[in-house]
């Protein structure tokens, strides 16, 4: 796919053989998970700094977090060296838009859960899309699980077709994630078209590190549906084109 801007991202790494495997296989961006309400850190922070920097530019770094100020997570985000943030926790408005100010260079992410129970549903869950895009560069969709409180990381996939409709009418790229593995990426890209996606435990083994084979395949799945969609092939706009350039 040369000259085209996708993400297929893969979240949660243990270590910098796992991470640089996941970049030789294709993936475009690393995520980091930390400072998380349900789920324990693959790694510490020391570790996770030590990966960005072996990493380097094989591919991008994101740091993933539930953090709310602003301050804290970009302290935390320059002490990672990190591309960019997801912002998957409930992080104010007014404490986005100081971190896009004081921050203008990370490629910021705005996680919308689908099944969180957002008050009015996905008319809210779209208004709340609304007022970031201004802010971000881009929105994930992930799944919530009631019976674990996670957000994140559940191995579990919600209904597409929400996704479907926020990726028509958010005015920033749409990433997909919840559930995805290499025996369902291409059919949520062709269902939802979004311009990446992000899989985390559909990519490991029993034992809970990444599987090379399920990532390959994973890769090559995504790849190929995402070339067949409007979504990648079209101008997908500055935002997405600031996260995947050099990656």
């Amino acid at each position: 796919m040369s000259n085209t801007h996708y993400i297929i991202q893969a979240a949660g790494v243990k270590s910098l053989d796992e991470a640089q495997m996941l970049a030789a296989c294709g993936v475009t961006h690393v995520g980091l998970p930390l400072r998380l309400p349900v789920h324990a850190p693959d790694v510490s922070e020391d570790q996770a700094r030590d990966i960005v920097r072996g990493l380097g530019h094989a591919a991008k770094t994101v740091l993933i977090t539930y953090l709310m100020d602003a301050a804290e997570t970009l302290e935390l985000c320059r002490f990672l060296g990190v591309d960019g943030v997801q912002l998957h926790g409930a992080m104010p408005l007014a404490e986005v838009r100081r971190l896009r100010q004081a921050a203008p260079e990370l490629f910021l992410i705005k996680s919308l859960v689908i099944g969180l129970g957002h008050g009015g549903g996905e008319a809210d869950l779209t208004a709340e899309a609304q007022a970031h895009a201004p802010f971000v560069d881009a929105f994930l969709t992930d799944t919530f699980d009631p019976g674990s409180g996670a957000s994140g990381a559940t191995g579990k996939t919600h209904d597409w077709a929400v996704s479907r409709r926020l990726a028509q009418v958010l005015e920033k790229p749409l990433i997909l994630a919840g559930g995805l593995n290499p025996g369902n990426v291409a059919r949520a890209i062709a269902q939802v078209r979004p311009a990446g996606v992000d899989a985390h435990t559909g990519l490991e083994n029993a034992a809970g590190d990444k599987d090379e084979g399920l990532v390959r395949r994973f890769v090559a799945e995504a790849h190929a549906a995402l070339a067949l969609t409007a979504a990648a092939a079209a101008d997908l706009g500055p935002g997405l084109a600031k996260a995947c350039d050099s990656a």
